[in-house]
C-alpha cells in the first residue's frame, strides 16, 4: 500500500503490513505460498486425516459461490472457513463470509454429509487493484487461493483468540492509504493469511518461503476505509470477532478471490 509519508514501526512488511512492499491503503503482511507445502498456499489436508470429502456437489450448495477447482483445494479436516468475494476482478471491495462445519452426529472427522452453516457476513476491503492469480510484490493485487489461518496479533492485547496471538509494539502503523484516510489503528489486530509465510510463527516474521519478489505480508486487519496494498480489511468490531471465532482445532482456512475466480 503506497501511504503518503506512512510512519510504519513494522520494518521491511511485504504487504499491507508495511515493507518493500510499503503499505498503501492498508496493510499487505505476510503472504504465503499458493503450493500446499509448509502452511503456504492452497491448504492440504493435514497428517492423518481420515475425513472423507462430500461430493462437489453437495459441498457447492453448503459453500455459495465456490466452483469444483476451488472447492478441490479446501482441505478434508477444514471446519471453519472464511470465503472472501470481490466484487470484480479489478474490485477492491468484497464480502467476508465465516462458514462453521457441523456434523449432525458429532463425528470430530466431519464425515461425508457434514454440513456447513453461515455464522458472519461482514463488508471488506481488498488490495486497491483487485485480484491475481500471480501476486508479486508491489502489484496491488491480492492473491486468489485457499491458505490456512494458524497465527494473530496486533498492538492490542488478545481480544480473546485460540490461535497464537503475537502482541507487540511493532504492529504500529501512522500515514495515509489511497483515498487520504489515516492508517493509524489498522493493526490494531490482524491475522495472518498464509500465503509466502512460514505457519507457526508470529505474522510479523519475515521468512518468504516463494521468495521475496513474491510478497508477503497478507493479513486481515482493521479496516482503514479505503483498499490495501493486498490485504484483507474488515472493522474493528468484526477482526475482534474473527479471533474469537477462529479455533486451530477446527483447521481454519480463507478462500479469497473475486467473484469469477472463486467459481472456476
Amino acid at each position: 500500500m503506497a501511504f503518503a509519508a506512512a510512519a510504519l514501526v513494522i520494518a521491511a512488511l511485504a504487504g499491507c503490513g508495511a515493507s518493500a512492499d510499503g503499505p498503501a491503503g492498508g496493510p499487505e503482511p505476510r503472504a504465503g505460498a499458493t503450493d500446499a507445502a509448509a502452511g503456504q498456499g492452497s491448504a492440504a489436508p493435514g497428517p492423518g486425516t481420515t475425513a472423507q470429502r462430500p461430493a462437489p456437489a453437495a459441498l457447492r450448495k453448503q459453500l455459495p459461490g465456490l466452483g469444483p477447482r476451488t472447492l478441490a483445494k479446501v482441505p478434508d479436516n477444514a471446519r471453519q472457513v472464511v470465503v472472501v468475494t470481490g466484487e470484480g476482478r479489478d474490485s477492491s471491495r468484497a464480502t467476508a463470509v465465516v462458514y462453521q462445519r457441523r456434523n449432525p452426529d458429532g463425528d470430530p472427522d466431519m464425515a461425508a454429509g457434514a454440513d456447513w452453516r453461515a455464522v458472519a457476513t461482514w463488508d471488506a476491503h481488498n488490495a486497491r487493484r483487485g485480484w491475481t492469480d500471480h501476486h508479486v510484490i508491489g502489484d496491488l493485487r491480492s492473491p486468489i487461493g485457499v491458505f490456512p489461518l494458524t497465527d494473530a496479533g496486533g498492538r492490542l492485547p488478545d481480544p480473546g483468540t485460540r490461535l497464537s496471538y503475537d502482541q507487540s509494539s511493532g504492529f504500529t502503523i501512522g500515514g495515509t492509504g489511497f483515498e487520504g484516510e489515516p492508517l493509524a489503528g489498522s493493526f490494531d489486530y490482524v491475522v495472518a493469511i498464509n500465503y509466502n509465510r512460514k505457519a507457526g510463527t508470529s505474522p510479523r516474521d519475515w521468512t518468504r518461503p516463494l521468495g521475496q519478489k513474491r510478497g508477503g505480508g497478507i493479513w486481515f486487519h482493521v479496516d482503514h476505509g479505503g483498499p490495501t496494498q493486498g490485504c484483507v480489511s474488515i472493522s474493528k468490531k468484526h477482526m475482534k470477532k474473527l479471533l474469537r471465532i477462529l479455533d486451530p482445532e477446527r483447521h481454519p482456512v480463507v478462500v479469497m478471490g473475486d467473484a469469477a475466480s472463486l467459481a472456476r
